[in-house]
Parts: C-alpha cells; sequence; structure tokens
C-alpha cells in the first residue's frame, strides 16, 4: 500500500532536499517503487490520475515531484543511494535521460543498478515508444510496468571535451546522440511543442525557425578502423531509433547506429523534414550509415549537440561515444 510513512512525508513535502539516508540495501523494500514526476504543461490532471490507478492497485511506492526536468538527475541519485530497487520516471525523453544520468553516477547499496521504468508523459516520448508505452493509455502502462518484467539494456556513454573545463566525465543516453541540425530540429521541436501544445503546428514553426539555423558543418569522425572528413548537415549515434533517424537501432544488441546527412538543398531539405517527421528518414538522398560499438568524433566544428532530446549547452571541441551493453535492467511491457 502507498503509506504515509515519513520516508513518504520526506520527499512528498520536502522534494527540494536529500532524501534520508538508510542503512544499506535493506533500509527499502525491494517491492517499493520509487517514482519522479517531471511536469509538463497540461500534465498535471493525467499525473492525478496515474496516483489514483497506483493506489487501487495497491501498489507500494514513494513519489517525488522535481521542480525541472534537470532536477530529475539529483532526485534519481539520491533515490539510488537510498537503497530504491526500482526507479520509475513520469515524465518524456529528456527527463528519462536526466535520470539515467543519475543513477549511473550514483552508488546503489545494493551493488547494482536499480531497474528503471518510465511513464511517458513528455512530448515526444521516443523511448517509451520504442517499448509500445503509449502516453494516452496510462492505465495499460501501469499496468505493465507492475507486473515487473525486466529485460537488460544497453546504456550510450558520451564523453565530450570542452577546454578549459573542470570536468569532462561521461554523460549517458538511453536513445541518441543527435549533432548538427538535428540537435536543433529537437530542441525547436521541444519548444515549440510546449509552447503550441498541437503537435502539427509545432512542427510547421519548427521547420520555420529551422531556416535561420546553420545548416552545414564539417565534422571528422572515425570508427570501425575507417576517418571521415565531410561536410554534413547531422549526424545522429543511436542506440535506439533516434527520433526516426537511426530506425533499426536496438537498445540490446551492444552496438551503435550512426547516420549522416549531407547539406540538402533547399527543397531536398523540406523533403527530409517531411521524411524525419513521417519516420521514414533513411529513405531521404545523402544519407549514410554505419553501425559500430565506438564512434570518436575529432571535430564537431562547433556544432551543437543533444541527448535523448536534452540539447547539451557545451561547447565541446571533439567527443567520443561508445556503448555499454545490457548496462541496466529495463521495465517492459
Amino acid at each position: 500500500m502507498h503509506k504515509k510513512s515519513t520516508l513518504k512525508k520526506t520527499i512528498m513535502e520536502q522534494a527540494t532536499h536529500d532524501l534520508p539516508e538508510t542503512t544499506g540495501a535493506k533500509g527499502i523494500s525491494k517491492d517499493r517503487l520509487g517514482l519522479i514526476y517531471s511536469p509538463k504543461p497540461g500534465k498535471g490532471k493525467r499525473w492525478k490520475h496515474v496516483l489514483h490507478y497506483l493506489e487501487q492497485r495497491g501498489a507500494a511506492f514513494d513519489y517525488v515531484k522535481s521542480e525541472n526536468s534537470a532536477d530529475v538527475e539529483r532526485l534519481a541519485a539520491m533515490m539510488t543511494r537510498s537503497g530504491y530497487r526500482t526507479i520509475i520516471i513520469a515524465g518524456g525523453d529528456a527527463a528519462l535521460n536526466y535520470a539515467i544520468n543519475g543513477i549511473m553516477n550514483t552508488p546503489s547499496p545494493s551493488g547494482e543498478h536499480p531497474a528503471l521504468g518510465v511513464i511517458p508523459m513528455g512530448f515526444a516520448n521516443d523511448f517509451a515508444r520504442f517499448w509500445g508505452f503509449s502516453a494516452s493509455d496510462y492505465r495499460h502502462t501501469v499496468d505493465q510496468l507492475l507486473q515487473r518484467r525486466v529485460r537488460r539494456i544497453d546504456v550510450g556513454r558520451a564523453r565530450p571535451y570542452v577546454p578549459d573545463a573542470a570536468d569532462n566525465g561521461p554523460l549517458y543516453f538511453l536513445n541518441c546522440v543527435n549533432v548538427g541540425v538535428a540537435a536543433s530540429i529537437i530542441n525547436l521541436r521541444h519548444w515549440t511543442r510546449s509552447f503550441l501544445g498541437l503537435r502539427t503546428l509545432s512542427y510547421l514553426l519548427s521547420a520555420f525557425l529551422l531556416i535561420f539555423q546553420r545548416m552545414s558543418f564539417h565534422i571528422e569522425f572515425a570508427t570501425g578502423g575507417d576517418h571521415f572528413s565531410r561536410r554534413t548537415m547531422a549526424l545522429c549515434i543511436g542506440s535506439a531509433r533516434g527520433y526516426g533517424q537511426t530506425p533499426s537501432a536496438v537498445p540490446y544488441n551492444g552496438q551503435l547506429d550512426i547516420s549522416l546527412v549531407s547539406p540538402p538543398q533547399f527543397t531536398q531539405l523540406l523533403h527530409g523534414l517531411w521524411l524525419l517527421f513521417t519516420g521514414r528518414f533513411l529513405s531521404h538522398k545523402g544519407i549514410a550509415v554505419w553501425r559500430s560499438k565506438h564512434i570518436e568524433i575529432l571535430s564537431l566544428d562547433h556544432a551543437g549537440f543533444s541527448l535523448d532530446g536534452r540539447f547539451c549547452p557545451l561547447h565541446a571541441e571533439r567527443m567520443t561515444v561508445d556503448i555499454l551493453p545490457e548496462e541496466i535492467p529495463f521495465l517492459i511491457p
């Protein structure tokens, strides 16, 4: 049951403070869920329905509401440190990315990463949709999660090098790393979706705003023993389908799918955007693809990048990306 324990009160009423430390792996029941809710505009009513349904199902859980997506990383780290064996994120791709970074960078009392789950409540929910979780049917999602079916999945690792940075430590991802215009598309799409709310209008506005973005970058990278130096519009490195750019990638084969887009003419760009939004990206002309366990980007040419739809404001000169096979347990349908 969802008990009003001291721990639960601490989580609910003091979301901006640390969770109390436990006495080790036995401090939290292995069946008790830790939920982190990352609010999105217009989703508050659905979250109340989720809580009510969890209580109806008799689930044992504690929950905390994050102040923003970035706060999810801190909360996921605290839940990991406190001994929760299962952490479920109610939010979108960016919240899930912050959660995996909090988990990966925090030791657990049991010595094992907690199982990670997701209740999709974001704007894209690309990783959740890969597994068949629907944002429109929270009851089905909760039912599936409570069955505790677990599959170990890969975790991607990116190491951007930022000159004079105090820390060039790794950043983790579940879905993809996007470099160049692809990062701009996702950033614009998230911004316009949060502003407009309507999917079609947000796509149209994103396409319009993209006209004012830089379209071409000279990127050097090496993978599989081969070296490439090309002018490109976008580079996607996916452990999963990467918002349609790496549609053949799966997060359990220990491999990364890589797609590179050559700079198109304006009419080709509009066609490419349409194929991206409709999930047929690889049929566009000018796409080159690889599959590898490791890629070293030797020069980014000031291109921006994102992780799982989370835009990173780092000005990296170069970056290495690899994969950690079957690194974390994930709740699947």
